[in-house]
């Protein structure tokens, strides 16, 4: 018999990976050329030919015993000293090897900051929509996660709201910038002003609260827009990254977690959080991703690409009448749904081969996420379906 903890998320999968397995069950029966799935945040465009040959360079190059061997928890001296030295020069900030820990993918990392900070009761505070895990994150180590509710107009931070929902038991806030499933960016003003509430709140309180940045989206950003680097506005953050996007790796699970010295008690929550990644299981990143990652360090994405995505999808929606806010970074449009029940919506999507995600599952229902992280060509396929779907809900007469 399963743990009485596991039985309600076996009982309720994530609509994500529902939907996702609903598309291959659609491709098999229409094919796959006619069906548009944007369920899924699973990049297509492929990594940078220069990853992939640093990867046969460092088989071919290094030792064998070190490339696929155990290394510190904290994972590779020159793999983090790599990471520290390009935040420094892309940032401006000041960390070294020692404020870098290896991780395996940002759900590794936040499970590990995650574990190193909370006890049973405490509370981590986020805005809604927020990526649908959180609330499981959070749940793993007997805490509770408390949503601020959403600005519908815009999806920036409330602020407001966040200084009420401050209390003795907050021991972080938890923001996603660039945001899933919205594609907001909080900007620096923004962050500048949570920094100010979160001081003040532990003024009040007495201890410290982090301020925990989520970024595997932090390079995909449109327009000239800016992702502001939030060590640099507020002393007791921390920032967890992931390379799953921006070098289009999510199966390979690397990235890092950032914590700036100064933060109080820097040393020991590093420790904390280098632990708490050994004994959740994970040990260490993956070797062969930080052998590669030594040499690759400041690769990038073909951003093009998906803001050419973004640009055609969100046109051509807006042009049929649904409502959403332009995204300004990651890879999906959140939009309103025609109905008040999203799921309903979702379902008249699918009887025209579209899928997307609930925006329930996001704690923001009455919107849908689409994930454009797919082929120019699926997009363009996809327009004259939702044309259908549109007519269906009388928005494009």
């Amino acid at each position: 018999m399963i743990s009485k903890k596991m039985r309600p998320l076996v009982e309720n999968n994530s609509a994500i990976r529902v939907m996702f397995e609903e598309g291959k069950r659609l491709a098999g029966l229409y094919g796959a050329e006619n069906v548009y799935d944007f369920s899924l945040g699973n990049p297509n465009v492929p990594a940078p030919s220069s990853v992939n040959q640093a990867i046969a360079d460092v088989l071919l190059e290094e030792d064998s015993v070190t490339v696929h061997g155990y290394m510190s928890n904290a994972g590779f001296s020159d793999t983090r000293k790599a990471v520290a030295d390009s935040l420094n020069r892309r940032f401006g900030t000041r960390f070294n090897e020692e404020n870098i820990v290896m991780i395996s993918g940002a759900a590794g990392g936040l499970n590990a900051v995650l574990k190193a900070i909370l006890d049973p009761g405490d509370e981590v505070v986020t805005f809604a929509p927020y990526f649908l895990e959180y609330r499981n994150y959070v749940a793993n180590y007997d805490a509770r996660l408390v949503e601020v509710p959403p600005d519908t107009e815009t999806f920036q931070p409330d602020l407001a709201a966040l200084r009420n929902m401050i209390t003795e038991r907050t021991r972080a806030v938890l923001i996603n910038n660039p945001n899933n499933p919205t594609g907001v960016i909080y900007p620096k003003e923004i962050i500048i002003r949570m920094a100010e509430v979160l001081r003040e709140r532990e003024r009040t309180y007495g201890h410290s609260i982090y301020l925990i940045s989520d970024e595997p989206y932090r390079e995909l950003a449109y327009d000239g827009a800016q992702v502001p680097f939030v060590t640099r506005y507020y002393s007791n953050a921390i920032v967890v990254y992931s390379f799953s996007k921006s070098l289009s790796l999510p199966g390979e699970r690397i990235g890092y977690v950032a914590v700036p010295e100064d933060a109080e008690d820097a040393e020991s929550l590093t420790q904390a959080v280098v632990i708490a990644n050994r004994v959740l299981g994970h040990v260490n990143a993956p070797s062969l991703m930080q052998r590669m990652l030594v040499r690759c360090i400041d690769e990038e994405t073909d951003l093009e690409a998906y803001d050419r995505n973004r640009k055609l999808l969100y046109e051509g929606l807006t042009e049929c009448g649904f409502q959403c806010v332009k995204p300004q970074g990651a890879f999906y449009l959140f939009v309103k749904s025609p109905t008040a029940d999203e799921n309903q919506f979702c379902e008249a999507a699918k009887k025209h081969n579209i899928l997307f995600v609930p925006g329930s599952s996001f704690a923001c229902p009455g919107f849908v996420r689409i994930a454009y992280c797919v082929s120019c060509d699926t997009i363009r396929r996809s327009l004259p379906a939702f044309e259908k779907l549109a007519e269906e809900y009388h928005l494009n007469m």
